[in-house]
């Protein structure tokens, strides 16, 4: 299988090695508008090779995408650089959206002159709008984002932690967009089918400081990351070799992937099963009356912004 990843910034070069390690590309191209960055991580990576399995990597542009099987597109400011790294700001990272919505005009027609049956992946932030506006500058709907699958994780992770329980026996969804709206479905959290809130309301601490902590954390772990190490990019680059994995693969795993809702009319996070041509079938899981509203709210946030750019 052939995959195009543009943008090779932390997370494109996080997700290439990612990629590698699960071995689910034979060959991968690596475009950049800085040509000499994208040589430099070929290079880097290609020192590697010999201890991963076998591919090939390397430095390209636009027009060596010709017969890729999968685009995944993290070119464009991140939260960093584009001032989106303030915990009192509900914007969050809809703040760069204009900046890469017209980073995204300029690339998308061009990566369809040469790869047109390819199915993309957006990772760049927002990824949500953005994908929007990869849907209809592709023309078609082979296009799905990351999503919430990362702030799934996260709130897997949470849970784990403080239950003291692995993670692999959590399990939870993060709905909705991947941002400051996103809606953490306590409801339907459960440890081996027992409720996590059945097991908070048997403890000392109130449940609601419990969940307040959990959320904070979640909501704001790529601002505490990159206060860090200045980018959020190895658990990204995590998901986006698993999600290319699924399509390589055709598996139909169920991912909490962002793709176009008919029903309301938006790109946002539910679950959704995931393949070849993206996304297939989409579910909506069990929610509360105020998760519902939660859910209606970040939608309603998703299509202004993405009425903003197309």
């Amino acid at each position: 299988m052939k995959v195009g990843v543009i943008g090779v910034g932390a997370v494109g070069a996080a997700a290439t090695m990612a990629l590698l390690a699960r071995g689910c590309a034979r060959e991968i191209v690596l475009v950049d508008q800085n040509r000499a960055r994208a040589k430099g991580v070929a290079l880097d990576i290609d020192y590697g090779l010999p201890l991963l399995p076998p591919a090939d990597v390397s430095a390209g542009e636009a027009t060596d995408l010709t017969g890729a099987d999968l685009l995944i597109i993290t070119a464009g400011v991140n939260e960093a650089a584009g001032g989106a790294t303030d915990r009192n700001d509900p914007t969050g990272r809809l703040r760069l959206l204009d900046h890469n919505a017209a980073i995204y005009r300029d690339l998308v027609p061009e990566l369809m002159t040469t790869a047109p049956e390819a199915t993309i992946m957006v990772v760049t932030d927002p990824p949500d709008p953005l994908a929007a506006l990869t849907r209809t500058l592709a023309g078609h709907g082979r296009v799905f984002s990351t999503g919430t699958v990362l702030d799934t994780l996260r709130f897997r992770r949470h849970l784990s932690q403080l239950l003291q329980v692995r993670a692999e026996d959590v399990q939870a969804l993060v709905v909705g967009e991947h941002g400051t709206s996103e809606v953490l479905l306590w409801s339907s959290a459960n440890v081996g089918g027992v409720p996590v809130l059945d097991i908070l309301s048997r403890r000392s601490e109130p449940i609601d400081r419990a969940r307040a902590q959990v959320e904070s954390e979640i909501r704001f772990a790529n601002i505490s990351i990159i206060e860090g190490i200045g980018a959020s990019q190895y658990g990204i680059g995590a998901v986006v070799a698993r999600l290319a994995e699924a399509v390589v693969r055709n598996e139909q795993a169920l991912f909490t992937v962002a793709a176009h809702d008919p029903a309301r009319g938006v790109t946002l996070s539910l679950l959704s099963a995931l393949g070849s041509h993206g996304v297939t079938q989409t579910y909506l899981p069990a929610m509360t009356e105020d998760e519902q509203q939660a859910l209606e709210h970040s939608a309603e946030i998703l299509r202004q912004a993405t009425a903003k750019i197309t």
